[in-house]
């Protein structure tokens, strides 16, 4: 459902409006890791994550009389504001659906972007089943956070410029750490180095207690997470992998790699230390399984997506006095 053709395709929607995110490095992370690190830095994307990506690719693939009528979609808070400033930069309305313990910064973005926040108990609502309502009363176009050929095509082009900028380095062969939760972003990156670089392996990460995805590669089916609270990695929390998302991983990504909250936190004071970037808990995933869990590597070189940058002023703090 998902090719490198629509990749590609998302990429020429996207020039001109999403950036070309860097690619940085540290020789104190370096020696901390134990090889070579490069952090793809997608907190420094438009609205704070990758998730602009995937927005506008959704948004300006639609047709012009489906997109007039306005678009909804359900997140905690980066999905939110990339769907929420895709709809205003082409002048459509849009419905967001967000858990009620969202950052609060999340929430007060969507607003600001001009976006109709609706929250939501996660514990005891379903998000789906709000969307489903809505979408149909007002004739709204759901984009789904993950499972979304398109939104996986736009997340995809994360990728493509991995794979040149690792070209750039001299980087030939390498294992690529994705911060996952529903997989959009690493089944979109899987498929654009599958057909650019075969020589990189994309290895999900997750935070300790919501390993769906780890746990749905290592039994070959889609496994669910018990509960759907009670991690800082608010961004990366989802029921269970998607429908579309998991027989691409199943069939490009290596295993998953697990972290803690306070790892995550370590490599947020890290991030911020010696790369000067701000990254929220659940993007930092993939740096803390880099930093902190190089046994699990076999790769000289390992590539990092910092997926998103929007924390709270009392969670940055935090990191930082743990770190």
């Amino acid at each position: 459902m998902v090719s490198i053709e629509m990749i590609v395709a998302a990429r020429a929607r996207l020039r001109g409006h999403a950036r070309r995110t860097p690619l940085l490095s540290s020789p104190f992370l370096d020696e901390i890791a134990g090889r070579r690190l490069f952090i793809k830095a997608e907190c420094l994307q438009h609205t704070g994550s990758f998730k602009f990506r995937g927005g506008w690719s959704a948004v300006s693939a639609l047709e012009p009389a489906v997109l007039e009528r306005g678009v909804i979609a359900f997140s905690s808070g980066n999905h939110a504001q990339g769907v929420a400033l895709a709809a205003k930069l082409h002048g459509v309305p849009s419905v967001i659906i967000m858990p009620s313990d969202a950052p609060k910064l999340k929430i007060s973005n969507t607003r600001a972007l001009g976006a109709e926040v609706v929250l939501y108990d996660r514990a005891t609502e379903d998000r789906d089943a709000i969307g489903a309502r809505l979408s149909e009363e007002r004739r709204l176009t759901l984009i789904k956070p993950f499972d979304e050929p398109q939104v996986i095509a736009g997340q995809g082009t994360t990728g493509l410029e991995i794979a040149e900028q690792a070209e750039e380095e001299g980087v030939t062969s390498a294992e690529v750490l994705v911060p996952c939760g529903g997989g959009g972003l690493t089944s979109g990156i899987a498929l654009a180095l599958e057909a650019s670089t075969p020589d990189f392996r994309v290895r999900p990460c997750e935070p300790e207690g919501f390993d769906d995805t780890t746990r749905s590669l290592a039994s070959g089916k889609i496994e669910h997470n018990a509960t759907l609270s009670g991690s800082i990695c608010d961004a990366i929390i989802t029921p269970q992998p998607g429908n579309i998302t998991f027989p691409i991983l199943k069939r490009l990504a290596g295993p998953g790699i697990v972290v803690t909250d306070e790892e995550a936190l370590r490599a947020m004071a890290l991030a911020f230390t010696r790369l000067k970037i701000v990254v929220e808990p659940g993007g930092a995933v993939a740096l803390a399984a880099a930093l902190f869990h190089g046994e699990q590597l076999q790769e000289d070189a390992a590539i990092v997506v910092t997926s998103g940058g929007n924390v709270d002023a009392e969670m940055f703090g935090r990191a930082l006095a743990q770190g």
